[in-house]
């Protein structure tokens, strides 16, 4: 589900569509926040939370950058080997 919205949100960059990508980013928080709190104990969960300060930075920065976008993204495709496989699909 998070990169489901970090997928819509790469099309979002554009001016007018602003409201709409703070939008995704908010839903793509709350959505890293509530995997977080599943994962008591777990390597994954750190490195949730460090990916997490990626898109937080993007959230609150005045022109959130498609480069920066694109690379979080990618990295969290990362995390899981079948997530990973998915990054042909998904042009990252």
């Amino acid at each position: 589900m998070i990169a489901n919205e970090m997928h819509r949100a790469a099309g979002l960059f554009a001016p007018a569509d602003r409201e709409r990508l703070l939008g995704s980013y908010e839903r793509v928080l709350r959505l890293t926040d509530l995997t977080i709190a599943t994962r008591r104990g777990s390597s994954l969960r750190r490195e949730l939370l460090r990916w997490r300060d990626l898109v937080a930075a993007q959230y609150i920065s005045a022109g959130p950058s498609p480069a920066a976008h694109r690379d979080a993204f990618r990295v969290l495709l990362e995390f899981t080997p079948t997530a990973y496989a998915q990054r042909p699909y998904v042009g990252v």
